[in-house]
């Protein structure tokens, strides 16, 4: 018995990287997850492990940024499982040709619709049901380059995870009088797929340095088991041998 035994936690992103931790440490504190993502190969992975380590999961397939597609997958999760109390929204995006000089329109859209329509899509399907409850708590991944400028995140990611923030503030300013919580979560360099569509992807050497996804996981786990009176509205982490502070050479703009 976990001390989210009886709860739901719905994480979107759910089938590699932050995601997938974020699920197997949900899991372990007894929560039943449902994982969603494009991929259902990887979903179904993510289920596998999470039965190994003992936890009970199921995996339902969604594109978040197609909004219908998510509001129409909660209500499947509520009707067949339960009402969400937990959301880990770690779905996320970004393309090699992320400068202006290469950046095409269709690309910039398809960092938006993930990285911030996906999570406004989510956090709107289960708000109701956590305000029913009087409960609930949400996790937003954002980036470091949602804090400042990062030049190597180009445009469309650095705007779209900056806008994460007054989204968080809004949901506890209107929606903490209710129960709810919410949660901004800004990691630095975690050793995830995504670095590898970098214009120039970092040395394998210094992927060991990175913040590692299961430090993430764990992290969600904390905010969720966290006393129902406590919101921990922002946190920012990075890896103790930090590259943003560095400035690492492959993390510049004229490295590609």
């Amino acid at each position: 018995m976990g001390r989210l035994s009886g709860q739901v936690a719905w994480v979107t992103g759910g089938g590699s990287g932050i995601g997938r931790a974020a699920a197997l440490a949900l899991g372990s504190e007894g929560a039943h997850v449902v994982v969603s993502g494009r991929r259902r190969a990887e979903l179904d992975e993510t289920v596998s492990l999470m039965e190994a380590s003992g936890s009970a999961g199921c995996a339902m397939p969604v594109d978040v940024s197609d909004m219908a597609q998510v509001t129409r997958v909660a209500a499947e999760i509520t009707e067949s499982i339960g009402p969400v109390t937990v959301l880990a929204c770690c779905a996320g995006i970004n393309v090699p040709g992320r400068f202006w000089d290469r950046l095409k329109l269709d690309d910039y859209r398809s960092v938006v619709q993930v990285n911030l329509d996906g999570v406004v899509g989510a956090v709107h399907a289960v708000l109701p049901g956590m305000r029913e409850r009087g409960a609930g708590t949400i996790v937003v991944v954002s980036s470091w380059a949602g804090r400042e400028f990062l030049p190597i995140a180009g445009m469309a990611y650095g705007a779209s995870k900056a806008a994460l923030s007054p989204l968080v503030e809004s949901i506890n300013c209107e929606e903490g009088r209710k129960g709810i919580r919410a949660t901004l979560l800004m990691p630095g360099e975690v050793a995830t797929p995504i670095l590898m569509t970098r214009p120039v992807p970092p040395l394998p050497d210094d992927f060991a340095w990175m913040l590692q996804p299961e430090d993430m996981g764990d992290l969600v786990r904390y905010i969720a088991v966290a006393p129902a009176r406590m919101c921990l509205g922002e946190i920012l982490v990075g890896p103790t041998w930090n590259r943003i502070y560095i400035g690492a050479d492959d993390m510049k703009v004229g490295a590609r």
